[in-house]
């Protein structure tokens, strides 16, 4: 079983990154290096190429230019197994509305599991859901269906974690719920978070600007 060492454990590395969508650049040169215990922001203005730097970082989509590796104790990981380690939540996600709370739960964990002995009545009432197990998805409200995302995410076993704007729908409870628990959770991760919401990434020890990276 793999150990989860904070410091230089767990790297990111993005060299040169440029991704176009229609002819239109998202982002340009990228170079960066993400390590296991330090936060990452990701920080800028609505449609300014956020969310696609994440999925750039988390291997989610492929860059027109560029090279990212991925190690692991000075090990490069396999493009082909670097999900395994992986976590993402975005709120344009889809979670399956005709399921129950129940049945997503045993659905994600055939893929992946709950970190350290972390069950899923633990999941339950972390997540504030235990009044909720039978209920279907689709008449959560959209607050809920974001804060299931995340838990979903922060609370499966992996090295490096991805938030794309994680408390969009969320009220001052939701927020505050994600605060709490996102700060335990920081300093064993690969942690990156794109938002251009203060409360969602002001614990992070640094920040980049994407517009840095995005110049004609």
């Amino acid at each position: 079983m793999e150990e989860n060492i904070s410091g230089q454990a767990f790297r990111i590395t993005a060299e040169d990154l440029t991704k176009t969508f229609n002819k239109e650049l998202i982002v340009r040169n990228f170079s960066y290096q993400f390590t296991t215990g330090v936060t990452t922001a990701i920080t800028g203005s609505n449609g300014s190429g956020k969310s696609t730097l994440l999925k750039l970082i988390s291997g989610i989509i492929i860059p027109n230019k560029g090279k990212i590796t991925y190690e692991y104790k000075k090990k490069l990981i396999p493009d082909e197994k670097w999900f395994r380690h992986i976590s993402f939540c975005s709120p344009a996600q889809e979670l399956i509305e005709e399921f129950t709370l129940k049945e997503i739960v045993e659905f994600h964990l055939r893929f992946k599991q709950f970190d350290g002995n972390f069950n899923k009545e633990d999941f339950y009432e972390r997540a504030y859901f235990s009044k909720h197990i039978d209920k279907k998805i689709g008449l959560f409200s959209s607050g809920m269906k974001q804060r299931l995302k995340l838990a979903l995410a922060m609370f499966t076993k992996s090295e490096a974690l991805f938030l794309d704007e994680p408390t969009t729908n969320m009220d001052l409870e939701g927020i505050k719920w994600y605060q709490e628990n996102i700060i335990k959770i920081a300093p064993s991760r690969l942690l990156v978070i794109a938002s251009n919401q203060k409360h969602e990434y002001e614990f992070c020890d640094q920040s980049i600007s994407i517009g840095d990276y995005k110049q004609h």
